[in-house]
């Protein structure tokens, strides 16, 4: 994993040296979510897919997004299957965000719902669905590296553990502690930025760490298992990236 070409990150190098209170949530989420992009929508229907079919039937006591930021489509591809879904996020900003957003929901969620649903009876049964997140969801303060073992059943992690440092160990520990925070068996998604060389956001620089699908599926390969490694191309989301990676699989 090596970064040819880093964007004015250098300074960056872990997640410690990152003030994560500049992190602007609003404008994360009107760059990225304002609207459903066709790279999401191929996220979207992998992990919806693979939830249909792996998770629960009944409703799980907790499910957790990882570094939900200023996203909730992770969390409502998990709806139908948990009764308590924590959103775990580290910047007080997007913390206040995300409150805001479970209250009064931005008029781009249901686009997004609708993806999710369609054609997955899992999901076509959900009556209001971003109602419903607001009862189930609950917004709660942790850092990706200080995450306690064992405690969900069911899991994602979205565009977290590239994009926090640029450091090949803190990416590896990213996805082994989301991994170990869930039970034996869960299932779990996880996406990332593929060859992410950083990213802005409200004018601000934010690391990342260069992956390739090879890296993920390493970093899994001790503690997962049936993992399935997918990769999008990109659609010009935003500069300084190559597509996308989904993995899906188990907590061994």
């Amino acid at each position: 994993m090596v970064d040819p070409d880093p964007i004015a990150t250098a300074a960056l190098a872990g997640n410690a040296d990152v003030d994560w209170e500049k992190f602007d949530a609003a404008d994360y989420f009107e760059h990225n979510y304002l609207s459903l992009h066709w790279e999401d929508a191929q996220v979207i229907r992998l992990v919806a897919d693979f939830f249909a079919t792996a998770a629960p039937l009944r409703p799980v006591t907790r499910a957790i997004d990882v570094g939900t930021g200023a996203n909730l489509y992770p969390a409502m591809t998990m709806l139908p299957f948990a009764s308590e879904i924590v959103l775990y996020e580290r910047s007080h900003t997007s913390l206040r965000w995300l409150g805001e957003q479970l209250r009064e929901p931005a008029d781009s969620w249901p686009a997004f719902w609708a993806a999710i649903s369609s054609g997955r009876p899992a999901y076509s049964g959900v009556d209001r669905p971003l109602e419903m997140l607001g009862r189930k969801a609950r917004v709660t303060e942790g850092n990706l590296f200080e995450l306690a073992t064992d405690q969900y059943d069911l899991g994602t992690m979205f565009f977290v553990a590239e994009s926090v440092t640029t450091r090949d160990d803190e990416f590896q520990r990213g996805i082994g502690g989301f991994v170990g925070a869930l039970t034996r068996g869960a299932p779990f998604a996880a996406a990332f930025m593929r060859k992410s060389s950083g990213y802005f956001v409200g004018g601000q620089p934010f690391p990342a760490c260069y992956v390739t699908e090879d890296d993920v599926a390493r970093c899994l390969a001790d503690v997962a298992d049936l993992v399935d490694v997918q990769v999008i191309g990109s659609h010009d989301l935003r500069d300084g990236y190559d597509g996308m990676i989904v993995a899906c699989g188990h907590k061994r």
